[in-house]
């Protein structure tokens, strides 16, 4: 297992917190007890155990650490802040599940929802479960879902980015700061370190693992009978001979092609990688590719 350790309550016992935003203060009231009932035991990673040579990879920074005793086998720039496009929306989908929301609710796409988003299949008017929602947010990264998905749990965008950076200091996420869900704000950031945590709260996370490990999933849309779409993960690692457990791709001019992922080999070894700030799609994918055949060398 993974050694553990608790946050400390104190840093939760917050009655307000405040988010800063284009210039604009959004302050959400926060109950305590809802607070220290997200009192998250946090992982650590023993980063003494890194190899001093690895493979060169193109990229601006990565972490390779083994899931089964937290030893981290590769690291580079694994601390620096930089970030994080698309991998945002999983700490959203933490967030709205930790609300024990009922998934088969349903919740239409608005204009609002489709501002920057033109690459979307998700009309406006679509009308989708929550859970499909989540579905098109993860596996195809589509921003007008998780705004849908904002707006339907949280109230706003805002609102939820509000949640996230709470649950994020609750799980000892020091450098994380969302502005917003969907990653397309270049102030989104956290660490290779600390996405590799993320992606192990994901693994506790049985609906998350489902969708995010899935190649492929058709979703109907409730308003127009008989019409589904199909959504194909955006993590190419689904098709590699590893299984893949959990993970998320994102890309923005700023932070480059990213992608964080846990897989697993025939023998059930565990591995969780992640690379941000390579300079090519298809790159991203031979260059975790090449880290994750490297670790389980060490292993």
């Amino acid at each position: 297992m993974i050694r553990k350790s608790s946050f400390p309550k104190v840093l939760l016992l917050l009655s307000a917190f405040v988010f800063f935003t284009a210039n604009t203060v959004h302050i959400l009231e926060v109950d305590n007890a809802e607070l220290l009932a997200s009192d998250n035991p946090t992982y650590q990673f023993d980063f003494d155990t890194a190899k001093k040579k690895g493979p060169y990879l193109n990229l601006k920074s990565a972490i390779l650490v083994n899931y089964k005793n937290g030893q981290v086998l590769y690291s580079k720039n694994a601390n620096q802040v930089r970030p994080i496009a698309s991998i945002t929306k999983l700490v959203a989908a933490m967030v709205i599940l930790d609300k024990g929301i009922d998934l088969n609710r349903t919740e239409k796409i608005t204009k609002k929802d489709a501002r920057r988003s033109s690459k979307s299949r998700l009309k406006i008017g679509y009308e989708l479960t929550l859970e499909d929602l989540l579905v098109a947010a993860l596996m195809n990264s589509d921003n007008r879902a998780m705004r849908a998905l904002a707006r339907a749990t949280s109230g706003s965008s805002e609102a939820l980015a509000v949640e996230m950076n709470i649950k994020a200091r609750s799980l000892g996420l020091k450098k994380t700061l969302f502005i917003e869900p969907t990653g397309l704000d270049k102030r989104n950031v956290s660490t290779a370190h600390e996405v590799a945590k993320i992606i192990h709260y994901v693994f506790n996370y049985p609906k998350l693992v489902e969708i995010t490990s899935a190649r492929k999933r058709r979703i109907p849309i409730q308003n127009h009978k008989g019409k589904y779409l199909q959504m194909a993960n955006t993590n190419l690692i689904v098709l590699s001979p590893y299984s893949v457990l959990a993970g998320k791709t994102g890309y923005i001019r700023a932070a480059g092609y990213c992608l964080g992922t846990l897989v697993q080999d025939k023998s059930g070894e565990r591995l969780t990688a992640v690379v941000l700030g390579v300079p090519g799609d298809k790159l991203r994918f031979r260059e975790i590719r090449k880290l994750i055949d490297w670790g389980y060398k060490q292993i």
